[in-house]
């Protein structure tokens, strides 16, 4: 789970197969202090969005290193290979690029890194994708085609998001995935975090929405009892959530996504949320401190209000897994006590934890550059389990200690036992899930080598779903009673 497997430079390659693509998600080391079960929940969506254009009389396929079967394959080689890039994994992605393009492949690469650090990928690469893959993938495979592939491709984030397809589900191993049904239907978000990707230079991404009978229909035609939304928030909009979980209701399945904390501005849109299907949301509160929220230009409720909302989710059967950024420049020794203290006092169910990190081209990476805080640029330690600046108000270790005790201390039995939730039908989920995906990292492995990751959790979903269609009947039932008129009926009755 932490080394990416070999590419023996000493290997033959197989004969070029002409109109064959291969799409690769490359590895990266697994945090060993938050669960080796995270990145299987769901696959990627961009290289399956990708799939989704490719021209009929091209062969595409979806390879995956994190799933854990060893090294791309290479017989036939493919005449493209295209690979997502990420800060954390560029480097494992140019030794695969150079691999494949000293062998004769096409290499084309894309994702957030080659919009925020061009010079440094192009390279790697015969043609790099700055933008919407999705409006440029088909172009570029007709321009290799053709013999006329261009060093770089650019899309802007602005078309109609209603006419792409869907993504091509159909290429993933189901088996090795909690779910295969991650669906998005917006783009963007009403934040503008400065430690965000979405605030990288040259990222302009409008708030877009696809129709809701659209993702309803993908969802009810992947046969999964449970998907999960990538969107960067679904509650941007909050008219089109309410659309949205209209469209869901009638298909009796359960869903989760994230939200920012503000959607609770609306207890109705709460209720809708979970009658839809809704039984948990990750919810960035970032911090506990408003002087860090105001900094990071995090448009938020008060923290001290944030109890009340979690309480409010709680009660209409949504689970909570809340994401917190340690090392802001108010953030002081205390930071970790406090935010494990109120974490248990308000019995969130899953947390995760991030050092503060900026991002390359963000306002923060700008900000800590200025300042001369920035220690260096090694990528792969740019995943927010490392101190990559010097803290303002405490060392470079105690924030690194801190980090590793949040998750020691919050994944413990004793702080599971403490978050389990006050309705006792849903404890017995709750302790399975916690268990499951918090305390499993060492039999991860062994569930993902041998495709046993959907055969783990279905059980478990199956049971989450059978009993929020149960709590969504009861809630239907008291809104009836509470409608005007409804104690004349019920007497009549």
């Amino acid at each position: 789970m932490t080394r990416a497997p070999v590419l023996d430079a000493a290997t033959a390659s197989g004969p070029m197969q002409s109109r064959y693509a291969l799409l690769i998600n490359p590895f990266y080391p697994k945090d060993p202090n938050a669960s080796f079960g995270k990145h299987v929940l769901t696959p990627t969506l961009a290289l399956t969005s990708f799939a989704a254009t490719t021209p009929e009389h091209w062969e595409v396929r979806y390879w995956d290193e994190n799933l854990l079967d060893g090294r791309p394959p290479f017989v036939p080689m493919p005449e493209v290979v295209g690979i997502t890039v990420h800060l954390t994994f560029a480097k494992r992605a140019f030794e695969l690029a150079h691999w494949y393009r000293s062998r004769g492949s096409k290499v084309v690469l894309g994702g957030l890194h080659v919009l925020s650090c061009p010079e440094e990928c192009a390279p790697y690469a015969d043609a790099l994708a700055v933008g919407d893959g999705v409006q440029l993938w088909p172009s570029i495979l007709a321009d290799a085609e053709s013999g006329r592939l261009r060093p770089k491709y650019t899309a802007a984030y602005e078309s109609d998001y209603r006419q792409d397809p869907a993504p091509r589900r159909s290429m993933l191993p189901r088996k090795s995935f909690l779910t295969t049904t991650s669906l998005i239907a917006t783009r963007g978000c009403h934040n503008r975090c400065g430690f965000c990707y979405l605030a990288t230079d040259g990222l302009r991404m409008p708030y877009r929405m696809r129709d809701p009978g659209q993702i309803a229909a993908e969802f009810a035609a992947d046969g999964q009892p449970y998907a999960v939304f990538v969107d960067n928030n679904l509650g941007s909009n909050r008219a089109y959530l309410r659309a949205l979980c209209q469209a869901l209701r009638p298909l009796n399945k359960i869903w989760s996504a994230a939200v920012s904390i503000d959607v609770t501005d609306d207890p109705s849109l709460i209720r809708i949320m979970a009658l839809a299907g809704c039984t948990g949301v990750f919810v960035g509160f970032e911090s506990l401190t408003d002087q860090n929220l105001a900094d990071a230009r995090k448009k938020t409720p008060k923290a001290g209000d944030y109890g009340r909302r979690v309480r409010m989710l709680h009660e209409h059967g949504i689970q909570v897994n809340g994401s917190f950024v340690l090392g802001f420049d108010h953030d002081r020794k205390d930071v970790f006590a406090r935010t494990a203290d109120w974490i248990e006092e308000n019995r969130l169910e899953c947390v995760t934890f991030h050092i503060l990190t900026p991002y390359p081209a963000t306002p923060l990476f700008r900000q800590m550059e200025a300042e001369g805080r920035l220690l260096h640029r090694e990528w792969a330690l740019y995943d927010t389990a490392h101190a990559v600046f010097r803290p303002k108000n405490m060392s470079l270790e105690e924030l690194e200690q801190g980090y590793t005790w949040m998750y020691q201390r919050l994944f413990s039995h004793a702080s599971i036992w403490r978050r389990r939730p006050a309705d006792w039908r849903a404890v017995a989920p709750y302790l399975a899930m916690s268990y499951l995906y918090k305390r499993s990292n060492r039999f991860w492995r062994l569930l993902i080598k041998h495709h046993l990751v959907q055969f783990a959790w279905r059980p478990l979903v199956e049971l989450t779903r059978l009993r929020h269609v149960r709590f969504r009947e009861e809630l239907a039932a008291s809104e009836r009673l509470t409608r005007p008129g409804a104690g004349v009926v019920a007497a009549g009755v």
